[in-house]
């Protein structure tokens, strides 16, 4: 039996999450106390409904109790044939105060005495373990329902994969660097075509931008530089069983040299790597949840 375990801080998105699984054929079960996981998975794999396969369950801080056994809680799912995954949601504090405050709904670790920014605070503590044992971790900060729904249904099917995908997502600098990243690289010293007034209002995308890029030798010697340490690490990140690989590459405004770069190297990487994937931050305005 297949498991994943959505898990997040609220308002970061595990509804959309679990109805993208569950649109994938995932049987779905929101706010599942962790507790009774274990009971879950035997009835489906004992009883009647063995034809399925594929469970998604959402687990929250209301289950903080038993998140103390974590660890011994995955251990026996393993035990009894069950191959769990955890995808954890994040979003920054403010961006999760602001989808509060237009929703109204209340926090689960809020009450009279305690305001909503202290509980978003301790919610973070309460949910380390499970941030922690996480084999991806997303953030939500500037997605949309619709690149979230993506992204998660690239998790699911990467279950499926025996190598890595390998996420290449542009970002600027100027909105912070992704949270879900698990490499960073700085594009800010290559030259910039935002100085080009013909070049400002196009992107990485457009022929104008990719020549005035190519023009540049620092351009190439960065490309080439960037494949071979990619290339070389990857492999190590398919030894310790780890689906996904994100590689974030960053510039000022996530326009020009972020997108360039991606593109460039997603391309690169598709005839050599297995999956791939491309995701550019700050090109489309962002919506909230």
């Amino acid at each position: 039996m297949n498991l994943i375990i959505v898990s997040g801080l609220s308002g970061s998105g595990k509804s959309i999450a679990l109805h993208a699984l569950e649109d994938l054929g995932y049987f779905c079960i929101d706010n599942l106390p962790f507790g009774m996981l274990r009971q879950l998975t035997a009835e489906l794999q004992q009883g009647s409904s063995t034809d399925i396969e594929r469970v998604a369950v959402s687990i929250d801080s209301r289950s903080r109790e038993f998140l103390k056994t974590l660890s011994s809680g995955l251990g026996q799912l393993r035990d009894a044939g069950v191959t769990a995954r955890i995808v954890f949601l994040e979003a920054g504090t403010e961006r999760l105060l602001q989808r509060y405050s237009e929703t109204r709904r209340r926090h689960p670790l809020t009450d009279e005495d305690t305001p909503l920014r202290e509980g978003i605070l301790r919610e973070r503590e309460v949910l380390t373990p499970l941030a922690d044992a996480a084999e991806r971790t997303i953030d939500t900060s500037v997605m949309t329902p619709y690149e979230l729904r993506v992204a998660i249904r690239s998790f699911a099917e990467g279950s499926l994969q025996s190598s890595p995908t390998l996420l290449f997502q542009s970002f600027g600098f100027k909105r912070g660097a992704p949270a879900d990243a698990d490499t960073v690289f700085d594009l800010r010293c290559l030259p910039n075509p935002y100085w080009e007034k013909e070049l400002r209002d196009l992107s990485g995308l457009d022929q104008p931008v990719i020549q005035f890029l190519e023009g540049s030798d620092v351009v190439h010697q960065m490309a080439g530089q960037l494949k071979s340490f990619i290339g070389f690490w990857i492999r190590h990140f398919d030894v310790v069983d780890r689906s996904y690989l994100t590689v974030a590459l960053g510039c000022t405004g996530g326009r020009h040299r972020s997108v360039y770069m991606v593109e460039r190297l997603a391309r690169e990487f598709r005839e050599s790597a297995g999956p791939v994937q491309i995701r550019h931050r700050d090109l489309t305005p962002v919506k909230e949840f």
